[in-house]
């Protein structure tokens, strides 16, 4: 995060990672509310002199569950994201589902709450021709795969989608390779993130307890990467594994580079 990516891009190429997924926030590496169109243009020369491409836009906001003045200022980097993915010809951009509106369910929050915060950004987006994809992180509004119906069910419009990680249903209980069956047509990107359990801990304070489990790079946790690569190529998505590297036993680039290494040996 806190490199350029002038020598992002480069290292990541490096080590054979050909697409990446870029923050487009205000302070992040790419700001989509003032990006000029020389900066457009160089990034653009950057990524085809190494053979990269930009799987995403990433503009993780709350458009829920928060003051006016963040759902309004987080709605806007979302379409501001949405016009640059324009001009860097990126299909997807990446967010969130939003949090729980206080003193309401998530799933009162998707039926009374999320039509109204979405509805324009999907306009926007199927009129620009790009994909919002949400990131199923448990704290959001689409914890489990009664929010993911519930909320297609609401917005049924078809480039509202899924950023999928498979960590954030694993460590619940929650069977993966039916969730990517059931919803095949609404994945659009993918996160790659594994888990490792200290299954004696979690005998101990259950699921609802605390650290017995924490997010792993792939290849260092449990979950079987072959079977699930190819349950995603058998329901029809055959694109990038954004690697979202959040373990705390390596460094950064020594965590990419391992993760890449791990996840290039599989496809």
């Amino acid at each position: 995060r806190t490199q350029p990516l002038e020598t992002l891009i480069p290292w990541a190429a490096s080590q054979n990672i050909m697409a990446l997924e870029i923050d487009v926030r205000s302070g992040s590496h790419l700001d989509a509310s003032k990006v000029s169109d020389a900066q457009i243009k160089n990034l653009k020369a950057l990524l085809d002199r190494h053979g990269m491409r930009i799987s995403s836009l990433a503009s993780y906001g709350k458009l829920t569950g928060a003051s006016d003045e963040v759902m309004n200022q987080d709605r806007q980097a979302l379409e501001d994201a949405i016009r640059l993915a324009v001009k860097l010809d990126v299909k997807v951009v990446c967010t969130l589902a939003g949090m729980p509106t206080p003193g309401k369910s998530k799933e009162k929050t998707i039926l009374e709450d999320v039509p109204g915060a979405f509805q324009s950004v999907l306009e926007l987006a199927a009129d620009q021709g790009v994909k919002i994809a949400l990131e199923n992180w448990y704290a959001t509004n689409i914890q489990h795969l009664e929010h993911w119906r519930l909320i297609f069910e609401v917005l049924p419009d078809a480039h509202f989608g899924l950023n999928f990680d498979p960590s954030h249903l694993d460590w619940q209980g929650i069977d993966v390779l039916p969730a990517i069956q059931e919803f095949r047509t609404r994945i659009f990107h993918v996160h790659a993130k594994d888990v490792s359990v200290n299954e004696s801990k979690r005998l101990r304070v259950g699921y609802g307890g605390d650290g017995w489990w924490r997010y792993v790079l792939p290849g260092f946790g449990r979950f079987r990467w072959g079977e699930f690569i190819t349950a995603l190529r058998l329901n029809g998505y055959n694109d990038v594994l954004s690697i979202e590297h959040e373990d705390a036993a390596f460094a950064p680039e020594e965590g990419f580079a391992l993760a890449a290494r791990y996840l290039n040996g599989l496809i």
